[in-house]
This record gives C-alpha cells, structure tokens and sequence, in this order.
C-alpha cells in the first residue's frame, strides 16, 4: 500500500499530487505548442509559408518542449513546488514572450522580437527563482539550469538574428 512516510513526506519514487498539479500546465500548454508546431511544419511545404520552418521550430522547441521541460523541472526539483500565483505568472510571462516573439518574426518587427526576448529573459529568471532551494543537487538539477543557461543564451542570439534579417 502506498502511503506517505510518517510526517506527511513524499515516498521515494512516487510523485506526489501537489508536484503534478504544479507541473500540469506547463506541461498541457507545451504539449499543445509542439502539436501545433508539427501541424505547421506539415503545412509549410504545400503552402510554401516563408517563415514555416522556424515558426514550427520554435513552436516545438522553445514554446513546447523547453517549457515542459521547465516547468516539470521546477516542480520536481524545488524544495517546495511553486505557488499557484507564481506558476500563472511563469505561464503568462512565457506565453506571452513566445507569443511575441513570433508575431514579430511574422510581421517582421525587431521591435515586437525585442520585447519577446525581454519577457522570455523575465520568465527564465522567474523558473531559476523557483529552484533557488532544490530539494536535491542532482544531475537533474544540472540540467534544469543547462535548459535555462541554453534558452538565456538563444535570446540576444536570436535578437540580432531579427535585426540581421531586418537589416
């Protein structure tokens, strides 16, 4: 029979209800994301969309499988999963900063991409926040921070991209 340790812990090995409420919606949202970035990536082709490839890149790597990456992480590696507030706000925060930087790509605004790289550094910082007390200094925990080092990184690189292609 699975019950908790005495002192209401977690059980080793089993996930508790409290860290998969707090991973569901990043994990729904990015699940959604990479489906629709393979459904744009199918549409491409026959309908010769210029932007087709990236956007369904994008969609699939950084507003899908980055953002269950992280937000599973966090939930699984902080000491305390974050609180539902901070949760609607990482989600909103990221959201929109993909959101934006894909409009701006599609209508070609530097500007738009700019703000977007702006609310993705502010949500990357709102996750790193979330596992500033980890309940374990793992290799899982490396490679949460080695996400967030990555997509940190991706941000003023694809900035001067947008200016690049702009220019």
């Amino acid at each position: 029979m699975n019950r908790p340790p005495v002192g209401g812990g977690e059980m080793p090995g089993r996930i508790s209800d409290v860290r998969w409420h707090a991973m569901s919606g990043f994990a729904l949202v990015g699940v959604i994301a990479v489906i629709a970035g393979g459904l744009v990536a199918a549409a491409t082709g026959p309908t010769g969309f210029t932007h087709g490839s990236w956007v369904a890149a994008y969609l699939v790597l950084v507003a899908g499988v980055s953002q269950v990456g992280l937000g599973v992480g966090q939930a699984l590696l902080a000491a305390v999963p974050p609180s539902g507030r901070r949760r609607a706000w990482q989600l909103v925060v990221y959201n929109a900063a993909n959101t934006a930087v894909l409009l701006g790509t599609l209508i070609s605004s530097v500007a738009v991409v700019v703000a977007g790289g702006a609310l993705l550094l502010l949500a990357l910082a709102l996750f790193l926040a979330a596992v500033r007390h980890p309940r374990t200094h793992s290799w899982h925990l490396a490679i949460y921070r080695l996400l967030l080092a990555i997509l940190g990184v991706s941000v003023p690189v694809g900035i001067v991209l947008s200016a690049l292609r702009q220019s």
